[in-house]
């Protein structure tokens, strides 16, 4: 039972959502929180070792599916890696709304209607396994 969880796990990666309203929707209809992460994927070496770590670690993927919406604010700066004229706004907006002070990494945890509940300024300094029991204690905490 475990592996078909993990294959399934593997086979469905854990989809992370652009659009901060279709996120707040999400969120809403299915009672879960907002992880909104703000990453430059391209050129912020902890917001990749962030990401390979925590966000692709089984027990935390394991956690979030079902519990979060998670949400990314990428800003790479490498010409190949651009975004889109649109989404690059989009994310502005967020930057301007949850991150002014331009930190990378910087993790937010979000109820459905965007209120901050906890952040997290750069990569986590506690091991995965507790920084994942402490997200679902939030969730657990603050679910509708």
């Amino acid at each position: 039972m475990k592996l078909i969880a993990l294959l399934l796990l593997i086979a469905i990666p854990l989809q992370w959502e652009t659009d901060f309203e279709a996120a707040k929707k999400t969120a809403k209809d299915k009672h879960l929180l907002i992880l909104l992460n703000f990453s430059g994927s391209d050129w912020c070496t902890p917001c990749i070792a962030t990401k390979k770590e925590y966000f692709e670690n089984e027990d935390f993927l394991k956690m979030a599916n079902g519990n979060l919406v998670m949400l990314n604010a990428d800003f790479p700066r490498r010409k190949k890696n651009q975004l889109s004229p649109d989404q690059a706004k989009k994310n502005d907006a967020l930057a301007e709304m949850y991150n002014k002070g331009g930190h990378f990494p910087y993790t937010l945890l979000l109820d459905a209607n965007g209120k901050v509940i906890k952040t997290w300024d750069g990569k986590p300094n506690v091991p995965v396994e507790k920084w994942t029991k402490e997200i679902k204690a939030l969730c657990d905490a603050n679910r509708k």
